[in-house]
């Protein structure tokens, strides 16, 4: 059981106002291409950040903090790494962006939740992509070198039985009405209402076989694991690397179509439609607003492109900066957090209306999820088209953008073409 630690809880910490856990020896190493990332996980407790491939795996906890609620949870997340960092002895032979010491994250979307979580793994693999690869190693002082457990077996989750959230279909469909009502009244201009769904199966669901599915149906999204967290999402909150800053906003969706005609119909149908292009440009602008105090150069596609997925297709818009002073990826992500993609515009009011008429705790859905290294450098994505896993049940999420223009029935339409991701990974056979 974790230990208290000043106001906040870690596994190896001891009560106090700093750092209280042990030295930590990190090791990373060059090694040979794996190739396959996921397939090289140990257990299902897995922890992995992966795009086209390349990316960070995990497994073991040398240490953990699970955050308190609150504004700050950020900032107390990164005082307690910087002194995880400060009391380690780090040996970096691969100098890659990702070597060395490295903690995977995933925050709570609302302020006042509980559950924002802190992780450094006892290994991490780590691929490029072109051809470069390492394995680090992160044991307490005085430990001999940790070596990965034995391959625990893939075991598939079984028949999948489907259960109601907090809302009921109808029930949402109420509550996007009363959005759109809000809106016209003038109370905001846009909101970004979730619903949620529970899977049982009859297994535990291992974490390994939905990274592993949703890796193979969506290579271009960012595939995700962190705490029981696992979903694919395809919007990229911030990357650092060094000075350099890139976003990727996405907001508008439509689905793709089932002949190559209907699917061209359907994208300029997203192109140019008002009411997708009106939500797309209150995320692009809360995005903007937000990281550009913290830059000395920003560039902004002029005009949103079309990004195709297996299922969905969206108005995405990429954001280049050069900061102007040293953030870190995780403090650059507080900053972010939450864009109107996940919120809605403006901020407050949106979170407020939110809580209001979803009847639930977001938890850490749409929250930032991602990594950070002892540089500062990383990757944080939106938490989106995810599931939180415990034991044999499955809690899935899934959101839309709510203007003036929004018609309840299409909107709950799009909500369960975002479920389908999740729901297809738990589902299909081996």
């Amino acid at each position: 059981m974790a230990e208290p630690y000043g106001n906040y809880h870690a596994t190896d910490g001891r009560p106090g106002g700093d750092y209280g856990g042990e030295h930590l020896v990190v090791r990373s190493v060059p090694v040979p291409d794996p190739g396959d990332l996921i397939g090289r996980l140990p257990e299902p407790a897995a922890l992995a950040w992966i795009r086209h491939g390349a990316g960070l795996t995990g497994w073991g906890e040398a240490t953990r903090v699970t955050l308190p609620s609150g504004p700050d949870r950020f900032a107390v997340g990164e005082k307690w790494l910087r002194e995880v960092i400060e009391n380690a002895d780090v040996q970096d032979e691969a100098r890659r962006r990702g070597s060395g010491l490295v903690a995977f994250g995933s925050f709570t979307f609302d302020d006042w939740s509980e559950g924002s979580v802190l992780i450094v793994p006892r290994a991490v693999l780590g691929r490029d992509g072109t051809g470069n690869a390492w394995l680090t190693t992160i044991t307490p002082d005085g430990e001999a070198a940790w070596h990965t457990a034995p391959q625990a077996p893939l075991l598939a989750p079984g028949h999948i039985r489907w259960h109601d959230g907090s809302l009921s279909a109808p029930e949402w469909e109420q509550a996007v009405s009363a959005a759109v009502r809000r809106i016209i009244r003038g109370d905001l201009r846009k909101v970004v209402l979730a619903r949620d769904i529970y899977a049982s199966a009859d297994e535990p669901i291992d974490a390994r076989v939905l990274l592993r599915r949703l890796a193979d149906r969506y290579p271009g999204c960012f595939t995700f694991a962190c705490a029981g967290l696992v979903g694919a999402t395809p919007e990229l909150l911030v990357r650092r690397n060094g000075r350099k800053v890139s976003a990727l906003v996405l907001a508008g969706t439509m689905p793709r179509g089932a002949t190559a005609a209907e699917d061209a119909e359907l994208a300029a149908t997203l192109l140019g439609s008002a009411k997708d292009n009106e939500e797309h440009g209150y995320a692009v602008t809360s995005l903007t607003d937000a990281i550009e105090p913290l830059c000395q150069a920003l560039r902004v596609a002029p005009r949103p492109e079309l990004l195709r997925f297996a299922n969905v297709q969206h108005l995405g818009t990429w954001v280049h900066g050069t900061l102007a002073t040293d953030h870190s990826a995780l403090a650059l992500s507080a900053a972010l957090h939450p864009t109107a993609a996940v919120g809605g515009t403006p901020t407050d009011t949106a979170v407020e209306l939110i809580r209001e008429l979803e009847n639930m705790d977001r938890e850490r859905y749409a929250g930032p999820v991602g990594w950070v290294d002892a540089d500062g450098n990383g990757e944080w994505g939106i938490a989106l088209r995810c599931a939180q896993l415990t034991g044999e049940r499955a809690r899935l999420f899934a959101g839309c953008g709510i203007v003036a223009a929004s018609d309840p029935a299409a909107e709950l339409a799009e909500a369960q073409v975002k479920f389908r991701p999740m729901q297809t990974a738990l589902e299909q056979g081996d």
